[in-house]
């Protein structure tokens, strides 16, 4: 079973960031807390890791698992190009619940599932989240969920459906929300919303007025 870290708690939020990024580091899994709901991560440029990932949650390949950074400024070395729409949302949306899908960069040794060159990237607003992700780099994180069940919004959720397959729970307190991030994809000559979620399609329509749906 995994260890849990009470994250309110100073010197136990200090030992969980190290035991969860050793975990990263060994190819294990890790429940974390995001700004929208629990996730549960895996070091994205570890293919056995996401395929465990993906397998702890009962889910294909058919749906690749998103990354989340800890820096805005990582997301540049990720991606083939980014296209001027796609940095004017990042801009005005992150860190939050905005994730972009782009062409990601042929060099990098990772596989997230049949993605077809494509990545989806966020930048979360959380602390703990970030303060992890400045440890370990790029996690490949999923919803803490099995697939088909509702998202987790407490670390008690996210151990009981996938802590058997994690090493190490981050308990960040109770999310407020099960609504996951919004998902625009910026690979096309227009970028187009493929999940609503946390951020509104209205809003995003004053950054980018093409924006489809």
């Amino acid at each position: 079973m995994a260890d849990v870290y009470d994250c309110s708690d100073p010197d136990a939020r200090a030992k969980g960031l190290d035991a969860a990024a050793a975990a990263i580091a060994g190819g294990d899994l890790v429940l974390l807390p995001t700004d929208t709901v629990y996730g549960v991560a895996a070091d994205a440029f570890t293919p056995t890791a996401v395929t465990t990932l993906l397998a702890a949650k009962n889910r294909g390949r058919t749906m690749p698992v998103p990354v989340l950074i800890g820096e805005a400024s990582t997301l540049a070395g990720l991606v083939l190009q980014l296209p001027p729409v796609a940095n004017r949302l990042a801009e005005a949306c992150w860190p939050g619940g905005l994730t972009l899908v782009l062409e990601h960069a042929p060099s990098l040794a990772w596989d997230l599932g049949d993605a077809e060159g494509t990545v989806a990237v966020r930048l979360p607003d959380d602390d703990i989240a970030r303060d992890l992700l400045r440890r370990t780099g790029p996690l490949a994180v999923s919803s803490a969920n099995r697939s088909g069940r509702p998202a987790a919004t407490t670390a008690q959720e996210a151990a009981d459906q996938l802590g058997a397959h994690a090493a190490v729970i981050l308990d960040g307190g109770p999310r407020n929300t099960q609504v996951n991030s919004t998902i625009v994809d910026c690979t096309g000559p227009a970028p187009r919303v493929l999940r609503v979620g946390a951020i509104l399609v209205d809003r995003l329509r004053e950054i980018a007025p093409d924006l489809t749906d």
